[in-house]
């Protein structure tokens, strides 16, 4: 037999895993049976098969499980995280219908967020997308600016005393981001190549890079979509923070904020509380929860 241990996931693979033992070691790792629902971040119980190899045998309960859903497609994106940090710029555009999606699915966890809007050297374009992002400033979202080519101090103050997961589409900046805060994050993704055999550069669901002893950071693969289908039409209003004062004071309790009579939400967007794009990005995921074209 071999020793049961246990370990941190900390790089996903398909169906194989890295784990880090509390003793430090590294092993690859399978789980246990045909199905898997293990995350990066998860914490587990390992039996040792071999050399630096093991079998993922049970996953410890989980403080949190941020994840996306498309249909009966749901994806985990990382397990026991505190924080979402949102990358954006100015070039390429961003979706912030994206945006939004992210934030309904860490508010449903109780997460904190944070949106960072990358390539702050670009002027022109800046200003534009700091202009795009105002209706989450006005829900009370912060939005840090910085250029990750420069400096990423003012995200690492952010980062500390967390379990962040790193999220953007592509183009965002967000590998220099990674790459800038921890330095050998290229040279670890090589490795991890080689101690799979896989002969290639392995694209992975998510990566764990340890900060601190209390601090933490996941980056995941860049995104294009972000589906809600696991969350109910409740779940996702309350995702938009800015809309609790006002649940439930409408005239009819299953208002959707639409065209009802004496609708509490659309009278707080009158009255400049709520940004009109804010209710419009409701509207487009309650209609299109998957988020697919």
């Amino acid at each position: 037999m071999g020793r049961e241990l246990n370990a941190q996931v900390v790089a996903a693979f398909g169906r194989q895993y890295l784990v880090e033992t509390d003793s430090g070691e590294i092993l690859r790792c399978v789980p246990r049976g045909k199905r898997s629902n293990v995350a990066c971040g998860d914490r587990v119980r390992i039996e040792t098969t071999g050399a630096k190899e093991g079998v993922i045998e049970t996953i410890e309960p989980r403080s949190s499980l941020f994840m996306r859903a498309a249909g009966h497609r749901q994806k985990i994106i990382a397990a026991n995280v505190t924080q979402v940090v949102v990358v954006v710029a100015g070039v390429p555009s961003f979706s912030d219908e994206l945006i939004a999606r992210a934030l309904v699915a860490a508010e449903q966890q109780h997460l904190r967020s944070v949106i960072a809007l990358n390539k702050a050297d670009l002027v022109e374009e800046t200003a534009a997308a700091r202009e795009r992002l105002k209706p989450f400033e006005l829900a009370g979202y912060r939005v840090l600016e910085l250029s990750a080519k420069r400096s990423v101090a003012p995200l690492v103050d952010v980062l500390e005393g967390h379990t962040t997961v790193l999220l953007g589409q592509s183009g965002m900046g967000k590998s220099t981001i990674v790459n800038t805060i921890v330095p050998d994050a290229d040279a670890a993704t090589q490795e991890i190549s080689t101690f799979l055999d896989s002969g290639r550069h392995t694209t992975t669901h998510a990566r764990l890079y340890r900060l601190g002893p209390d601090t933490a950071l996941i980056d995941c693969p860049g995104l294009q979509e972000f589906g809600l289908t696991h969350l109910t039409a409740d779940e996702i209003e309350r995702g938009f923070v800015e809309l609790h004062p006002y649940l439930g004071q409408c005239r009819f309790r299953d208002c959707r904020h639409r065209s009802e009579p004496d609708c509490a939400v659309r009278a707080a967007v009158e009255r400049g509380l709520i940004a009109p794009r804010r209710l419009q990005l409701l509207h487009r995921i309650l209609d299109n929860p998957a988020g697919s074209a």
